[in-house]
């Protein structure tokens, strides 16, 4: 046999060298991509505490007259006095206003001409017609001034009983709604103004505006503020349910599993800590009640994920709904 060397062609060299390569950079590139996703995790400490929880159902509307009553005169002529003024509260059978037909106008526009002795003589022979309130009200709109001429089809004055809101609520929460419910009404030209208020009426037909079905509740105020004006936008938040001095905890504290919640609670001299059962109440979508299983003061533990290869971290806890960890 000769002592020769084996040759390898310089073709198949340059395979085995690449191919070494990649291998070594497969190798680098899973050790830096393990290292990168190595999570650690940390938990944050809460202290079980006594709060509210208020449920609530949001809705947008309009501020609008209950009923709108246009004032026309029975009669044409002309207004010879006007008592009232736009804003003001009237009764019903209050007088708003004075006013000549066209023949009394014309009567008293002659004996003007002859004198005062004349002109008073024919202004008690001829008494000028009233123009009542129809409903007791606030004068929104006044249309006239005094001396001014109109027809019988002209509105005078514009009145309004009472100014509620038209509010738009969405088909999944008009359930939850139900009259004299306490609601609070927040306009946009006032903002951090708050008008307490309540159902007053659900209308039995719905509207649908691009494939999204609403139902309107009136909405009226306990007491109107003088600022509440027709045409407003506001926004509506219902009461559907509140409790105050109850056991509360935040949202992400808790996990569920088959109907079951659970929260991790720290245990002194524990360096884990032990999962809790609890029975929880109504919720606002931050907090949620807790019934049974827990003590004021007791700190339980909110579990946070956190990258420790450097990249960014990700929050959260397992112990959310459907994360999976399971309950003792």
């Amino acid at each position: 046999m000769s002592d020769e060397k084996i040759k390898i062609p310089i073709k198949k060299k340059l395979w085995i060298i690449l191919g070494m390569i990649i291998v070594v950079m497969i190798i680098v590139f899973t050790i830096a991509y393990q290292k990168e996703n190595t999570l650690g995790i940390t938990f944050k400490e809460i202290q079980v505490s006594r709060g509210k929880v208020l449920v609530t159902v949001l809705a947008t509307g309009t501020v609008q007259a209950e009923n709108r009553l246009e004032i026309k005169p029975p009669v044409a002529g002309r207004v010879e006095e006007v008592l009232v003024k736009e804003g003001q509260i009237v009764r019903k059978g209050q007088i708003l206003a004075w006013m000549s037909s066209t023949e009394r106008a014309a009567l008293l526009d002659a004996a003007r001409a002859l004198g005062t002795k004349e002109l008073k003589k024919w202004q008690e022979d001829f008494m000028p017609t009233p123009i009542f309130a129809p409903i007791n009200g606030t004068i929104i709109l006044r249309n006239v001034e005094s001396g001014q001429t109109f027809t019988n089809v002209d509105s005078v004055f514009v009145m309004s009983d009472r100014l509620t809101v038209k509010a738009q609520v969405d088909e999944t929460d008009i359930a939850q709604i139900r009259l004299q419910q306490r609601a609070v009404i927040e306009l946009d030209a006032y903002p951090g103004q708050k008008i307490q208020a309540h159902a007053d009426l659900i209308a039995y037909d719905a509207t649908t505006v691009n494939n999204v079905t609403t139902y309107i509740v009136d909405v009226l105020p306990d007491v109107t503020p003088e600022f509440m004006r027709s045409g407003m936008t506001a926004n509506v938040t219902f009461i559907v349910n509140s409790k105050v001095d109850v056991l509360t905890v935040p949202n992400e504290a808790l996990r569920v599993q088959k109907n079951k919640y659970s929260v991790m609670v720290k245990v002194s001299g524990q360096n884990t800590p032990d999962e809790k059962q609890v029975e929880v109440g109504i919720t606002d979508g931050k907090r949620t009640e807790i019934i049974r299983g827990l003590s004021e003061g007791e700190v339980i533990l909110v579990a946070a994920f956190k990258n420790t290869g450097g990249g960014s971290g990700q929050g959260g806890s397992p112990f959310a709904p459907f994360s999976g960890r399971r309950v003792r």
